[in-house]
């Protein structure tokens, strides 16, 4: 016991930096000069666009709790208290879209995702509550053993008292994503900052360009001397600054001429840099461009198979995270062996309405799928069980697979004394037209 409390003593406590480098992954200053955090990264459509297509699809899918069958098959537990949590209601405060999308939220722009594990004396679960990733923190105590700090303010629900609270590990839902210890993730906004504070900083320079003036920026001069110089360069931006003002035809007195001295935005690339700082940030979430509206790349033969690839490369790991976190901490030892948490992906697999036709007839002739397993797929009501709904049916030209060789397990000296066709004995027919063949044993 000694030796395994010196191993984990030994250990590094969770920080927000790779083994042994003392640079730290922060939200911040970035090379384009633009600070950015997770609020100032939301501002950015392409930010806001990609969170939100990843918390809601994690939110929007159906979660159940699924309990083995003696038989080797699952069925819903319904019956289960974590049941109704997990598919409904979490915490009375909320329904269980809301708690998925905040903490899929919290999960993509802090990089980890808590929720406080409320218990009742028997150490069943009651309610989940949402907990602000900024406020945790992770540490080990004297033993090695991994406990969490969290600074709780005034406005939150009152599940816990004091102005810090300690937590242990089974009573907090800890949802971590891409890092380097395997105990807490790090922000994809702060991995990815100067990208997304180069974004931000072309955003602002298109809004001030159009701000100051559609017209390039420039100099007036004039011949002799100015007295109040500033008075006729708010008279000028009055007269023709701002986008309100764009194209109108400017009459200079006095002998003045107008130079323009920075190139325009096509000559900077301007559209082309704010199109690329999207699909980079697209690239850091791995979201399709097409589903941040970027449709030059896409076309009717393609955008189906890239919103599958979405489904399975994308959206697949997030919920493998969710599942064994929630598993994890929210079954008992001796319930994993009989219940496990499920996310159903089925909806989004599915192909237009002609591909799945096709593969549910596919399904039905090979017998693999009844009636209602393909009804309960389109959402449609079950057809009774004495109405033949939950059979199973094959083409009438295949044997059954403990048939399969039958003919090879027959007496051939059997079969030569009675001229009997073997098929009349494995499948109980004769051959056409009432005619028995022998079977031909040389010459």
């Amino acid at each position: 016991m000694n030796l395994l409390k010196g191993i984990f003593r030994s250990r590094d406590k969770p920080q927000n930096r790779t083994v042994g480098s003392s640079y730290a992954f922060f939200m911040g200053g970035t090379t384009s000069g633009k600070p950015v955090n997770e609020r100032s990264a939301m501002q950015m459509t392409a930010v806001y666009s990609c969170v939100r297509i990843l918390a809601e699809a994690v939110a929007g899918l159906p979660l159940h709790l699924y309990r083995y069958t003696d038989t080797g098959g699952k069925e819903k537990a319904v019956d289960h208290p974590l049941y109704l949590l997990l598919h409904d209601e979490p915490n009375p405060e909320m329904s269980s879209f809301v708690f998925r999308e905040t903490l899929m939220t919290h999960l993509l722009l802090w990089g980890n995702a808590y929720a406080q594990i409320i218990r009742n004396g028997k150490g069943e679960v009651l309610a989940l509550y949402p907990l602000m990733p900024n406020k945790m923190s992770v540490d080990r105590d004297e033993n090695g053993q991994l406990y969490y700090t969290y600074q709780r303010s005034n406005e939150e629900a009152p599940t816990m008292e004091g102005a810090s609270v300690k937590l242990k590990p089974t009573d907090v839902l800890h949802i971590p994503g891409l890092g380097f210890d395997g105990l807490v993730g790090y922000s994809p906004i702060a991995m990815a900052k100067n990208a997304i504070g180069m974004a931000i900083a072309c955003e602002e320079f298109g809004a001030k360009f159009f701000a100051n003036g559609a017209a390039p920026s420039g100099v007036l001069e004039h011949p002799g001397t100015i007295k109040d110089p500033a008075r006729v360069r708010d008279a000028w931006q009055s007269q023709f600054g701002g986008s309100s003002n764009s194209g109108k035809v400017a009459v200079l007195e006095e002998g003045m001429k107008y130079t323009p001295i920075s190139i325009s935005p096509e000559q900077a690339q301007f559209l082309e840099t704010r199109k690329f700082q999207i699909n980079e940030i697209a690239r850091i979430f791995r979201v399709p461009p097409h589903m941040v509206g970027d449709l030059e790349k896409s076309s009717f033969s393609n955008i189906e198979q890239q919103s599958l690839e979405f489904v399975k490369y994308t959206l697949d790991p997030w919920i493998i995270r969710w599942e064994q976190s929630m598993a994890r901490v929210l079954l008992s030892l001796d319930e994993k062996k009989e219940f496990f948490i499920k996310f159903n992906l089925e909806g989004l697999l599915r192909g237009d309405y002609q591909s799945r036709m096709n593969g549910y007839s596919i399904a039905r002739q090979n017998g693999w799928m009844s009636a209602n397993d393909i009804r309960e797929l389109e959402n449609l009501d079950r057809i009774p069980t004495e109405q033949g709904g939950d059979l199973y049916l094959i083409n009438g030209s295949m044997l059954p697979l403990g048939h399969a060789g039958a003919y090879a397990d027959i007496n051939p000296t059997e079969t030569e004394e009675t001229n009997e066709d073997p098929s009349e004995e494995v499948l109980g027919m004769e051959k056409p037209g009432g005619r028995r063949s022998a079977r031909r044993t040389g010459t």
